[in-house]
């Protein structure tokens, strides 16, 4: 088999978001057991709110983009921050765009088979955990392999250090074994 090809992004469009900063260290360790990685800023591919009215005019360009990029990877490394308690926007937005299917696609062909890990970050006690639950259900539900394991980094505003990298070393390294994970599985399903 060819290399696993993983998309790895946050579900946050702050600057120098932590969410971001978690899912660079997963996409290392993704790289180190012998991944592509593609790592977005969804910032970059703003969308309007999902509306099917919308899409019957025409599908918007950053949408057909990400559902491209979507298409074209085996696997999703994601990490999403919490907002009251759920999925945010930005991510569900996206998610949504993605999950239309063109004519003549099967349903879910952006999601159905791809391997994915999860992750938070979050100044809260919870680390984002709550949100994690929400995430979860959605992809797997879309049809997407979501692997147990995952992680929820609390207090972020003290969890990284100039580099991006995490403080705690048990939380970078399991961290960076979502990655891995992810690649892993990817490669055994493929075999």
């Amino acid at each position: 088999m060819s290399k696993p090809k993983i998309l790895a992004f946050a579900g946050s469009a702050r600057t120098d978001s932590y969410n971001h900063r978690l899912v660079q260290v997963a996409a290392d360790g993704a790289r180190a057991a012998g991944a592509d990685v593609t790592v977005l800023n969804l910032k970059d591919y703003p969308l309007p709110i999902f509306d099917e009215d919308l899409e019957r005019d025409a599908v918007p360009e950053n949408a057909a983009k990400l559902k491209q990029l979507f298409l074209d990877h085996d696997g999703l490394l994601i990490s999403s921050p919490e907002y009251n308690s759920s999925i945010t926007p930005l991510l569900k937005n996206v998610i949504d765009w993605v999950s239309r299917p063109a004519e003549g696609e099967a349903s879910l062909a952006a999601y159905r088979g791809k391997v994915a890990a999860l992750m938070a970050a979050s100044p809260g006690g919870l680390g984002g955990l709550r949100g994690l639950v929400h995430v979860r259900s959605i992809l797997s539900s879309i049809g997407v392999i979501v692997l147990p394991d995952q992680l929820a980094v609390s207090r972020a505003f003290d969890a990284f250090d100039d580099d991006g990298q995490l403080k705690d070393e048990k939380q970078q390294a399991r961290v960076q074994n979502l990655g891995k994970s992810v690649a892993v599985t990817i490669s055994k399903l493929s075999d």
